[in-house]
């Protein structure tokens, strides 16, 4: 699946719901707040699922 940056998205094996913010080296690059800061790290696209929000075309 494809993501694109801003979508929310959520780990497969259960964890907190990120927004995407890129790619870099094959990887999804996203980002979330624990609580108590920002966090980011980067997934295989394969360990992601789509979240509770999408970007949805307009055209």
């Amino acid at each position: 699946m494809v993501f694109l940056v801003s979508d929310e998205v959520k780990p497969k094996s259960g964890g907190p719901r990120m927004v995407v913010t890129g790619y870099a080296s094959g990887m999804v690059e996203c980002r979330w707040y624990d609580g108590f800061g920002v966090k980011r790290e980067a997934f295989r696209e394969d360990e992601l699922m789509p979240g509770d929000r999408r970007i949805q075309d307009e055209s």
